[in-house]
């Protein structure tokens, strides 16, 4: 079986190979035949030897976290053959957690959780894998083309939810939302906006090429420049981008009573001035909230696959600027300026 691998914590090890076992029954009941994983900044991160752990003493891992697959049996008798389906990302750690245990592995508490394609669990970017039954996601056939986005959309479906969640501290009533970064969870963010009935507003570096366009096909507006020269003091933000700078002008440029979402990952080893007396006095004279969001749950996976059900799937397919047959998957793992999302066939 082929399968794309890593030696996990070597740089520049991912090579294509024929050799791979069939998916160990352990893994779970669900056998699923591989169509499509994307590939993101994480996939990235693990090529560079910055991240990812493998499952076996051999310290092979099989890439791929964002799925999309059909079933070709199932021992539980819960899926059928040809079912389209996801695998989620993020197991249960063993102990469990009180949170793992009630089934918000997105919020474990002891760090022991397994995540396919990242850390101690194989991927799905390999033609055959297994999965649990209450760890597959169904998706409408309709969805086909590009339900590989369920992942980055289930991340901002928690995202949304949690907004909410803490917006409901006091009276709330929120009208405009700013996006920063229009890569895929930036776009995904402003299409569950536009879906809530918001005025929303994206700001990105990108001044050409595929990004305003979209933007504009949501009803949203587009902005190039500093998030301080917005005319604009949002209610809500979902920062993106996980640039410094950017974080900090977002975590000021919002009204009273704001909420910022904090989804960007940063790296480490630059220093920032900050004026951080003044930034907690805005924060506590106006009621603010930030917080940080990663991952997801059964829950937001089921809300984020009705999202994508629900929006314009041409734009949806838009999202995807590349689509790469397997044998060309270094081509896929090479970022280009006008990428969105890249897709990696499997069959």
């Amino acid at each position: 079986m082929r399968g794309l691998i890593v030696e996990a914590g070597r740089p520049d090890s991912a090579q294509l190979v024929d050799d791979l076992p069939e998916p160990d029954p352990a893994e779970g009941q669900v056998l699923v035949q591989g169509l499509a994983v994307g590939i993101c900044g994480t996939d990235r991160d693990i090529l560079a030897g910055e991240y990812g752990t493998a499952p076996g003493p051999d310290g092979r891992l099989v890439l791929g976290h964002e799925s999309l697959g059909r079933v070709v049996s199932d021992d539980s008798g819960r899926w059928q053959p040809g079912d389209l389906v996801a695998g989620i990302v993020r197991r249960p750690d063993p102990v469990p957690c009180p949170n793992c245990a009630i089934g918000e592995w997105d919020m474990c508490r002891n760090g022991q959780y397994t995540e396919c394609g990242i850390k101690q669990r194989h991927g799905f970017a390999r033609e055959r894998w297994r999965t649990e039954p209450d760890f597959a996601v169904g998706l409408d056939p309709a969805l086909a083309e590009v339900g590989v986005l369920l992942e980055p959309a289930s991340v901002v479906a928690k995202a949304w939810e949690h907004l909410e969640l803490i917006g409901a501290r006091a009276q709330f009533g929120p009208r405009t939302v700013l996006v920063t970064g229009a890569g895929p969870i930036g776009l995904l963010a402003a299409l569950l906006g536009r879906q809530r009935g918001l005025e929303v507003h994206v700001l990105d570096r990108a001044d050409s090429g595929p990004k305003p366009e979209l933007v504009r096909r949501l009803g949203a507006t587009y902005h190039t420049g500093a998030v301080r020269d917005l005319p604009l003091e949002p209610d809500l933000a979902l920062e993106c981008t996980g640039a410094p700078t950017v974080i900090a002008d977002t975590l000021r440029q919002v009204g009273p009573n704001g909420i910022v979402c904090l989804t960007g990952v940063s790296t480490g080893g630059r220093a920032l001035a900050l004026d951080l007396g003044g930034l907690n006095r805005e924060v506590v004279l106006e009621n603010n909230v930030a917080f940080g969001s990663v991952n997801a749950n059964m829950r937001h996976w089921q809300a984020a696959a009705a999202d994508l059900l629900a929006a314009d799937h041409d734009w949806l397919s838009s999202l995807i600027t590349r689509r790469v047959p397997l044998d060309s998957w270094p081509d896929a793992l090479q970022h280009r300026p006008t990428d969105i999302k890249v897709v990696l066939h499997l069959t």
